[in-house]
C-alpha cells in the first residue's frame, strides 16, 4: 500500500439520502484538499463491478437510474466479495490516501468499522449522519425492498456506539455547530 498515516478518519455512516457525502464535502471544504480526503468504499466496488459485467463506471459513480437499475445486484456481488475478504474494498479505498485527515464517506457494515479500527487504533472517530424518512423523501429516497432493508443500509443501525451523530435535516446552523464541536475535537498534530 502507498497510503500515509493519518492522524484522523472520521469513519461516516448513515441512510440512503441522510447527506453523507454533503457533509463529508463541507469537511473537506472547512479543513481543506491539503490536509483531507474522501475516500469512499463504494468507488472501488463500483468499479470492480463495472469491470466484471461491461458497465459503465461512471454512471454507477451518479445518482440516476442507472446506477439504480443494478443496485440490487451490485449489493449482492460486493456481499459475496466481502464474504471473502471483508477488508477488500477498504484496503482498495485508503491504497493512494495522502493526507493527514480520511473521511470514509460511506462505511455501512460492522466490518468496515473493525477493519478500520484494527488496521488503524485510536485514530477512527465514529459519525452517524441522520435525516428523518421526512427530509430524506424530499431529497428523492424512496423505500426499495431488497436495498434499503439490506445490510448494506442497515449493517450499522445497531450495535455501534458512535462518537458523534449529526442531524442533517436542513437546518443550516445546527449542522455548523455540530460540525464546529466534531472538527474541534479532532487530534491537531
Amino acid at each position: 500500500m502507498t497510503h500515509t498515516q493519518p492522524r484522523a478518519i472520521l469513519l461516516f455512516s448513515g441512510k440512503r439520502k441522510s447527506g453523507k457525502d454533503y457533509v463529508a464535502d463541507l469537511i473537506q471544504h472547512r479543513l481543506t484538499a491539503e490536509v483531507c480526503c474522501i475516500l469512499r468504499l463504494s468507488a472501488p466496488l463500483k468499479l470492480q463491478y463495472a469491470q466484471d459485467h461491461d458497465l459503465d463506471y461512471e454512471q454507477l459513480l451518479g445518482c440516476g437510474q442507472y446506477k439504480e437499475r443494478h443496485r440490487v445486484e451490485m449489493i449482492r456481488w460486493g456481499e459475496m466479495r466481502r464474504r471473502q475478504d471483508s477488508g477488500f474494498f477498504c484496503r482498495l479505498a485508503v491504497q493512494h490516501a495522502t493526507r493527514p485527515v480520511w473521511i470514509v464517506s460511506d462505511c455501512r457494515r460492522r466490518s468496515d468499522v473493525q477493519w478500520f479500527r484494527q488496521e488503524f487504533p485510536g485514530r477512527c472517530v465514529c459519525v452517524r449522519v441522520e435525516a428523518s424518512e421526512q427530509t430524506r423523501s424530499q431529497r428523492g429516497w424512496r423505500f426499495t425492498t431488497g436495498v434499503d432493508d439490506a445490510e448494506s443500509e442497515c449493517g450499522l443501525d445497531e450495535g455501534l456506539q458512535f462518537d458523534w451523530i449529526l442531524q442533517n435535516d436542513g437546518e443550516h446552523e445546527r449542522l455548523e455547530k455540530q460540525l464546529e464541536e466534531l472538527l474541534s475535537s479532532l487530534p491537531r498534530t
